[in-house]
């Protein structure tokens, strides 16, 4: 027979734990620390989890495989990436015209900026490289399946894609100005 259980006494400091005990059953998650929103003193943090199963860059954060200014540049490349993609389409000629439709969004200041830091980004990368940052960082791709698409496969391979990967942070590390040139 089982033994009946024993309530555990009262810890008022666990009163108010909000924190989540469960994941999803395929959650990736990476611990990170944050600047507390709620914080009383200034630079106050508290620790967070972030999803990396569908980020590579964090991913590679986390498992401590690239620096601080390396991710940082990354994360830039990809909000402009996000701001210049937000442009004006195309118009369609098989949709029915609709009288009133919306009006066509026009470029902004920020989206020319992004397009113009992008092209620099291009420009300074080469072809290679900057067909390897928008794989891995606008497609979400891994190294293994860059060389399946390009039909190199081996560790050998996966291995110089992640090294090319890593000069083209750096890179644009250097462009966004989170870092500066090594002498």
């Amino acid at each position: 027979m089982a033994r009946a259980r024993r309530k555990k006494p009262h810890n008022p400091a666990k009163a108010h734990d909000r924190r989540s005990r469960d994941l999803p059953r395929n959650a990736e998650v990476a611990a990170i620390e944050v600047d507390d929103p709620l914080g009383l003193e200034p630079g106050d943090k508290i620790v967070t989890l972030r999803s990396i199963r569908n980020d590579p860059l964090g991913r590679l954060h986390s498992h401590r495989h690239i620096d601080e200014a390396q991710y940082q540049g990354g994360r830039a490349f990809q909000a402009d990436w996000e701001k210049a993609e937000r442009g004006p389409r195309a118009v369609d000629p098989r949709r029915e015209y609709v009288d009133g439709g919306e009006m066509r969004e026009p470029i902004t200041e920020g989206q020319r900026k992004a397009a113009l830091r992008l092209n620099r980004a291009e420009r300074e990368l080469g072809a290679d490289g900057s067909a390897l940052v928008h794989d891995v960082l606008v497609q979400g791709m891994t190294m293994e399946q860059i060389g399946q698409r390009r039909g190199l496969r081996g560790q050998r391979w996966i291995d110089y894609f992640a090294r090319r990967f890593k000069e083209c942070l750096d890179r644009l590390a250097l462009m966004y100005g989170f870092s500066t040139e090594k002498r």
